[in-house]
Parts: C-alpha cells; sequence; structure tokens
C-alpha cells in the first residue's frame, strides 16, 4: 500500500478545500448579491420588460415541480372584456355591402379566393341564412386605410397586430379609454405569419446585428419594417438612438434609398426588394422571416359597431378564409388564387405566384394557438404588449396602453372548436426539425442572426435558477428576476423557431489562478443547461432540438476593456443563428 496516501493527506486535502470554498462564498457574496435595475432613461429599451403574459420581476413563487400543460386558455369571456359600445352605429353600408380594404401582400390571398376577386359579385351567406356581399377594397397606405375605417368608408381594416396599437393613438384618449367606442378595433383573426417576406439587407461588412451599432439604416416609420428593427436591435441591447434611422415613406422607397446610396449600411423592407438588393454584389441578407418567422402576424379586424350589429358577418368570413386556406392546399385553387390576386393587385401573375410564399396562412388551429393559448410564447397578448413596450420607449404612442382583451375576440374562433371540421387541424407551421449539431458546428456551419445577453444572477457555486436565500428573515428568490428572463428568452426562441439558439453560460473571473479551469467551465455548462430546462420547461411546444448548449467559463468577459466587472461577466448569451434543417 506504498502509494496511498496517509490520514495527515486526507486531513491537510480538507482543510485546503474548506478553505477554498469559504473564500469563494466569502469572494462571491457581495459580487453576486442582486442589484437594483435602477430607471430607464427616456427612450432607452429593457429586454427583460418586452412580451407579457409570463413572470414578472420581482415576484417569488412557491417551487413546482409540475410540467405546465401546452396548452392554457383564457379563462375570460371576450364579451365581458371589450369596451361597452356606446351611440347609434356611425358607418355608412350600401345595401348588403361589406367593405373589406386590404394591401398588396400575399397573406390575403384566402379571402381573395374565397371571394373570388375583388368585387361584390359573390353571394355570402352568415350562419343563419342572410345573405351579403364583399367588396375588397385596395388600400396600400395604412394611414389612408385607417381613415377610411374610423369615417366608416370601410368596416373592415388590415394591419399587423404590432401596428394596432400605433392606430389606437388615434381611437383612444391619454388615458387609454376609448374616445368614440363604435370605432375601437375587434380583432378576430389572424390571416398569417410573415414567411420571408420582410427582412433586413445590409453591407457585406455587417456580419451580425450588433454591428448596426451606429449605422444608417433605412426603413419607413411606424410600420411592420420599424417593428422588425427595433426588435432585432434590443435583442443585441442597442438603444433606438444607437442607430441612425433614416425613414422613408414606404419600405419600397427605403430599399431604393439603400440602393442608391452606399453610406447606408442597412435597409428594412419586404418582397421582392430585399431579395433584389441582396443579390447586388456588396450586398447580403441579415435576417428575414424566415428565421424570425413568429414575429410579424397579419390580422383583420372590424369596428366595434359593424361586429355589434352583423355578428353572423363576422363568423361568416371567418369561416370563408379558414376553408379558403384549405382550398389553396390544391394546386388548381392556389393558381386561382394568384389569378385573382394578380386581376386585384395590377401586378404580372409570376409576382403573385411568387408572393404566395412569402406569408403562412393560419389555419384554425394555428389562430387557436395565437388567440387562445396562453402558454404560447409568440401569442398575441405578447406580441401586442411588446409592440406597446417598443412603441412607447421610441416616442411613438403617447397615450397608455390598451389592455390586449380590450381588442381581441376570440369567441369565433373559439365556437368554431366545437366543429371537427376546425377542431381535427392540427398546427401546419411547425419548422422542420434542426439538425443536432454541436456548438462548435454551429458556429463554424451558419450565419450568426443576433446575441442578446441576459443576466441571471446564480448563487455562489450553484446553477439552480430559483435558489431561495434568507433576507432581514424572509426567504426570497437570490435573483428575483429569472422568470422575467426565461420569459424573454423563450419569447425570442418562438420568435425566432425556425433558427437555432446557442446558450452560452458566462462565470467572472473572481477565483482565476485558485480554482481549475475546467470545473468553472463546468458550472457555466450546468448553468446553461439550466436555462434551456427552465424555457423548455416554460414552453414545451417549443423544439428541444433548437437549442445548444455551451460553457465558456471566463474567458469571455462582457466588456474586455473591464474584465473585473463580475457582476456584467456573470451572464448567459443567446446567439441566433441560421439553422440546418432536417
Amino acid at each position: 500500500m506504498e502509494g496511498r496516501p496517509k490520514p495527515a493527506f486526507y486531513i491537510a486535502l480538507f482543510l485546503v478545500v474548506g478553505g477554498l470554498v469559504g473564500y469563494a462564498v466569502y469572494r462571491y457574496r457581495d459580487v453576486l448579491a442582486p442589484k437594483g435595475q435602477g430607471e430607464q432613461g427616456q427612450g432607452q429599451i429593457d429586454p427583460n420588460k418586452l412580451g407579457g403574459g409570463g413572470g414578472q420581476a420581482g415576484q417569488v413563487e412557491q417551487p413546482d415541480e409540475a410540467t405546465p400543460l401546452s396548452v392554457k386558455e383564457y379563462a375570460f369571456v371576450p364579451a365581458e372584456r371589450l369596451p361597452d359600445i356606446k351611440g347609434t352605429s356611425d358607418y355608412k353600408m350600401e345595401g348588403d355591402t361589406v367593405r373589406f380594404a386590404l394591401n398588396v401582400w400575399a397573406g390575403w390571398g384566402p379571402i381573395i379566393l374565397a371571394n373570388d376577386g375583388f368585387q361584390a359579385k359573390k353571394v355570402w351567406k352568415t350562419p343563419d341564412g342572410e345573405e351579403f356581399k364583399v367588396q375588397l377594397v385596395l388600400v396600400d397606405d395604412p394611414i389612408i386605410m385607417r381613415d377610411q375605417y374610423a369615417n366608416g368608408e370601410v368596416h373592415i381594416g388590415w394591419a399587423t397586430l404590432d401596428m394596432v396599437p400605433l392606430f389606437m393613438e388615434g381611437f383612444v384618449k391619454p388615458d387609454g379609454s376609448p374616445r368614440d367606442s363604435r370605432v375601437m378595433p375587434r380583432i378576430y383573426q389572424q390571416i398569417d405569419w410573415s414567411n420571408g417576406g420582410d427582412g433586413i439587407v445590409v453591407r457585406e461588412h455587417i456580419k451580425t446585428a450588433a454591428d448596426l451599432r451606429g449605422k444608417r439604416i433605412a426603413l419607413c416609420q411606424n410600420s411592420p419594417s420599424h417593428y422588425f428593427l427595433l426588435n432585432i436591435l434590443v435583442h443585441n441591447q442597442i438603444q433606438p438612438a444607437e442607430v441612425r434611422m433614416n425613414f422613408t415613406p414606404t419600405a419600397f422607397a427605403a430599399a431604393a434609398a439603400f440602393n442608391a446610396e452606399p453610406e447606408i449600411a442597412a435597409a428594412v423592407s419586404w418582397a421582392p426588394d430585399i431579395y433584389n438588393l441582396a443579390k447586388v454584389k456588396g450586398n447580403r441578407m441579415l435576417v428575414t422571416t424566415v428565421e424570425a418567422n413568429k414575429l410579424i402576424a397579419d390580422v383583420w379586424f372590424a369596428r366595434a359597431d359593424f361586429a355589434r350589429d352583423h355578428p353572423g358577418i363576422i363568423e361568416a368570413l371567418v369561416r370563408g378564409i379558414f376553408d379558403a386556406m384549405e382550398q389553396m392546399k390544391q394546386q388548381d385553387q392556389q393558381q386561382r388564387c394568384a389569378d385573382l390576386m394578380a386581376q386585384g393587385y395590377g401586378i404580372p401573375l409570376r409576382d403573385a405566384q411568387s408572393m404566395l410564399g412569402d406569408a403562412h396562412n393560419t389555419n384554425w388551429a394555428e389562430n387557436y394557438q395565437f388567440f387562445l393559448n396562453q402558454n404560447n410564447p409568440a401569442n398575441f397578448e405578447r406580441i401586442w404588449n411588446q409592440a406597446y413596450y417598443l412603441y412607447r420607449a421610441v416616442g411613438s404612442i403617447t397615450h397608455q396602453p390598451v389592455p390586449f382583451d380590450q381588442v381581441m375576440d376570440f369567441s369565433v374562433i373559439q365556437k368554431l372548436g366545437q366543429e371537427e371540421k376546425y377542431r381535427s387541424q392540427r398546427d401546419e407551421y411547425t419548422p422542420a426539425r434542426v439538425v443536432v449539431r454541436t456548438p462548435q458546428q454551429i458556429r463554424v456551419e451558419s450565419d450568426e442572426i443576433l446575441t442578446s445577453t441576459v443576466v441571471i444572477n446564480f448563487y455562489p457555486n450553484s446553477a439552480d435558477l430559483h435558489h431561495k436565500i434568507v433576507r432581514n428573515g424572509v426567504e426570497e428568490l437570490y435573483d428575483p428576476n429569472v422568470d422575467a428572463v426565461i420569459e424573454e428568452i423563450g419569447r425570442l426562441a418562438g420568435q425566432f423557431s425556425a433558427a437555432q439558439i446557442l446558450i452560452e453560460g458566462h462565470t467572472d473571473a473572481s477565483m482565476r489562478g485558485k480554482v481549475p479551469e475546467d470545473l468553472v467551465k463546468q458550472l457555466s455548462l450546468q448553468r446553461a443547461t439550466a436555462v434551456k430546462e427552465a424555457v423548455l420547461k416554460k414552453f414545451p411546444n417549443l423544439d428541444p432540438n433548437q437549442f445548444a448548449v455551451d460553457g465558456v467559463g471566463w474567458d469571455r468577459p462582457f466588456d474586455p476593456n473591464d474584465p473585473n466587472n463580475h457582476t456584467k461577466n456573470r451572464r448567459v448569451e443567446i446567439k441566433v443563428y441560421t439553422a440546418e434543417s432536417l
């Protein structure tokens, strides 16, 4: 037994290890204590406040080991939340014709097909047998459309959901209450997710979204392009004031400005311009809604007084659009839809055909997930709250936010779910499962889209996200912000569900030279893994293969010029890459 250590060795080893652990706890006890967030400056955006519908910073929850259900329906009845409609209806209607506004966009294909074109020729019927017709009105300018809607010239309006809070600026008082309850929009149906039709084109020297800081960017203000850019910026911790936004009247003008002025580093626009620009030598595509595929949702909404007077028409429109989505799965019906779109939009047939790939029409099952599932990381409520937060931060909205349940009416979606025809439908927008790859493979083989740095304060030597301590005699979470951070990561993954998410764990270097580096990397990997598991527990509909984890340890301080800023260095970074799909 000559090689076996003597008992004295173990005693000495115990004293040394105990001393190191005690020293570590002493060193970390103040540095790791959560600091106050302070107030956000005017125009500053805090990523942890985006979205909504999840755990809020400062809440303390009892431990809950149960996995949440994939679906948790809202319990309220829409009619009990929607504002009362006062006064006599104030819209214009010629005979039995409904005027439905839309813009030049692929997502409107189903209503165009269901109506046999733009003209009010087809006879529709309500569930009670009442006959009516639909006139599709092409109003590409959202401001003109909003005004026609407010004046009662059109009964149904078009928008991306993120645009509706901007419309509310003219519909409500500063406190968020209706100026005229008859005009308040009621949103009944999502028609699509943008599926590559929106994107950001950049010069070749822009490698990731982080490189946009300090650059000139051309885009249309207060539009889906504006919302798209704000999301990309905030996920990279770039404040809007840190880029120079060149606002143009339209998205098409933004593309033209980028093409004409070399000093403009990026343009936010939509198809076909983004794809034409990306083909030009010296340009490249940074990101489109192929990757950010659940960020921009197109919806239609009705005037409150019209909806009150014609509930049967509302239901018939929802049914007709859903049924046309099913018809468009047939090649001949898809071709007919393209023909009708070309005629109504005044564009070449081949352009109409290629447009159809720019949007993914959302069937009943996907509308159910969007409107009714509280656990959906990319649902109505989260997009609504996110749009309000972003636009208030940049000063585009000054009124108090209108709660989402003051405009969202899922009553028709809920009613149709009682019928096998719709209830049997399945979510058809589940992205192809991504190839499982190592972090190194992802970094080498894929283009990085963005990096989102989030801060979770871990208890010393622990990867427990919900570690509790006693402060002033009260048990509380060591980091009370952790649930808000997990919510943010889940929402990001939901919005980029067709991309690969790499979760990197980092530690500070306060024990450099005192503990083995491989143990530090192991701890950082455990922390990254804990974050992944927490996100998948909260949002079980997310694809586990979408996530990869890596432990970076102390190798990459948040600020290389201030490597000893331990608070910043104890962090998790969420990197979004283009994915390789099966």
